[in-house]
């Protein structure tokens, strides 16, 4: 299976979490002079949404740019290294986006009803939470693919030593 319907999906929620969270994820009292986190008014939560859907976003175009560039690579052992990269970097961020579902529906659940009594903004808080959610399994999804790659990576390695090509008519 190839990885760039899966990498594209992995796009799309990481672009659904900073999105949802620059777009809605800060409120303001009139009472107050600056606006505030919706997550329990806790900087730090929409901070990580925001970091962590930008930065998975911009290395998912890189790994989508090394994919393109993989054919062109002539060597197996550098082939070898950039799909052990693709996998530690996707299990990487299968784990920093479990906690940042951790983080945010934790935060999310403690959130007081008075902060936000017109409900302003709560679709796409639960939207963000939801997507980090999914994109747990879309990275793991791409580090299984990736470990896939590795072991037909390997095969054609064993393939080659066995059967190098100046000994084929």
């Amino acid at each position: 299976m190839n990885q760039d319907p899966v990498k594209i999906m992995v796009m799309v929620f990481s672009i659904v979490v900073f999105g949802s969270i620059v777009n809605e994820g800060y409120l303001n009292n009139p009472e107050e002079e600056e606006e505030f986190c919706i997550y329990n008014r806790n900087p730090n939560a929409c901070s990580y949404g925001v970091t962590v859907g930008v930065l998975a976003f911009l290395t998912c175009l890189l790994y989508l740019a090394l994919d393109v560039y993989f054919p062109q690579i002539s060597s197996v052992k550098d082939r070898k290294k950039a799909v052990l990269s693709d996998i530690g970097v996707s299990a990487f961020w299968a784990f920093f986006w479990f906690v940042g579902f951790c983080f945010l529906a934790n935060q999310w659940q403690v959130s007081k009803p008075k902060d936000n009594p017109l409900n302003e903004g709560t679709d796409a808080a639960r939207a963000a939470i939801a997507f980090s959610f999914f994109s747990i399994f879309t990275w793991s999804l791409t580090a299984a693919l990736a470990v896939r790659r590795f072991k037909e990576l390997t095969f054609q390695e064993e393939y080659n030593t066995l059967f190098p090509a100046s000994a084929q008519p």
